[in-house]
């Protein structure tokens, strides 16, 4: 159905999970991971904003990759890097505009990111039908895809 795929390398480090330790959000220090994109799969994505097609991330980490990896126009640029992009509201995204994660737990860098994609409201909203309908959170849980 025109869906195509375009896959990013990513080594994940403990880090993503430690706790924010300081109230001003700016001072966090995350642990650098590695991505690589290569050529092939940025052409993909950039052919998408070029058609303006939808581009979902799967993943914060897939997230955190493609947003360490924008190029001044604003396109996907091929990278073999390290990022310690922390990303917190308010935050402009430029690759993706749709997402799939699981349920985060609370006060995580992981869901400040989802925060700063889905909205906050949104997403608290979405959090609060998650525990009433006893979804289950962290890595191994329930998903949900933010539009």
């Amino acid at each position: 159905k025109g869906v195509e795929f375009a896959e990013v390398t990513l080594h994940v480090g403990l880090g993503t999970f430690r706790p924010v330790e300081v109230e001003d959000l700016t001072k966090h220090k995350m642990d650098s991971e590695q991505f690589i994109i290569e050529e092939k799969q940025a052409n993909i994505v950039n052919r998408a904003i070029e058609l303006k097609k939808r581009i979902c991330a799967v993943g914060t980490t897939s997230m955190r990759a493609i947003e360490s990896a924008v190029s001044a126009n604003k396109t996907l640029k091929p990278a073999n890097d390290w990022t310690s992009k922390f990303i917190f509201p308010p935050y402009e995204f430029s690759i993706a505009n749709t997402m799939v994660t699981n349920f985060h737990m609370p006060e995580s860098t992981l869901l400040m990111m989802v925060s700063a994609f889905g909205g906050y409201e949104n997403v608290m909203n979405a959090y609060e039908v998650a525990v009433k309908e006893k979804y289950r959170f962290y890595s191994y849980g329930d998903a949900m895809l933010i539009i």
